[in-house]
């Protein structure tokens, strides 16, 4: 407890512009919390709780690995976390904002990339016998941001597998191919165009209910979507970062987003 104190201190005590937003995003998490617990629903208030656990995370790791995140990086990621779970997740905002989801996945492409475009750039400024091309970093920060979203899809598949939710979003389509409709069943894609409706039945034969609008996906648009804009957020920034390497004073701009080595000056 003695630890957790005296980090929050410091933490509160070194970067002014990071903390009012932390006071802030975590009092209204607090608040949310409350009403969901007042209105019965334990889910939202577990969400909640989840969501303060989070935003503590960027205070206390980089003080375990011995790095510093620019102000910059660490405000986007409070805001990235209330988003997620708060506004994404209590308040519908995936279903009631269009490309909320796209949004945040876009953005945690750009973030993941910065991260390991760090975790390479501080082994190749500090070390003096590895000297790593622009194009090595460049490209270990794309696999590192894509391997979090694939890591990611992974997550979601599995709880909606295991505990029956729906964290991969369904998408209405009008046009299915599939080889199982095949009668010969010789791999060959049966296509069925202009679906208007699919019916539901239970094992008995009794309708369960109608999906008016065309076919039910379950996850696999959701899903390569979600890995495309996280692709898209990894080029930006390891376009980014290639240049950044190349010239670090023409490109300062990254910097905001880059992890650093501990002791250094925060960026504001």
């Amino acid at each position: 407890m003695t630890k957790f104190k005296q980090t929050m201190q410091e933490f509160k005590k070194s970067k002014r512009s990071s903390v009012t937003v932390f006071v802030i995003l975590r009092a209204l998490i607090i608040v949310c919390a409350v009403m969901q617990a007042i209105r019965g629903n334990f889910h939202g208030t577990f969400l909640c709780l989840f969501a303060l656990v989070l935003l503590v995370i960027p205070v206390f790791l980089p003080k375990i690995l011995k790095i510093a995140l620019p102000n910059t990086l660490e405000i986007i990621i409070f805001l990235f976390i209330f988003s997620a779970q708060i506004l994404g997740e209590i308040y519908n905002f995936y279903g009631n904002i269009p490309h909320w989801d796209t949004m945040l996945h876009t953005i945690n492409g750009f973030l993941c990339a910065g991260i390991g475009f760090a975790l390479v750039d501080l082994l190749n400024k500090n070390s003096k016998s590895i000297k790593l091309s622009p194009l090595y970093i460049s490209l270990v920060a794309f696999c590192f941001s894509m391997t979090v979203g694939v890591c990611w899809e992974f997550l979601e598949h599995s709880l909606d597998r295991l505990f029956l939710l729906d964290t991969q979003k369904d998408t209405l389509v009008t046009t299915i191919s599939t080889v199982y409709l095949d009668p010969l069943q010789d791999n060959n894609a049966v296509i069925i165009k202009d679906i208007a409706e699919t019916v539901l039945y239970d094992a008995d034969g009794n309708v369960l209910t109608a999906i008016e609008g065309g076919y039910l996906d379950i996850g696999i648009y959701d899903t390569m979507k979600d890995l495309f804009v996280n692709f898209i957020g990894a080029v930006v920034f390891s376009v980014l970062g290639f240049f950044y390497v190349k010239n670090r004073e023409k490109f300062k701009f990254s910097e905001h987003f880059i992890p650093e080595r501990a002791g250094e000056t925060p960026r504001e």
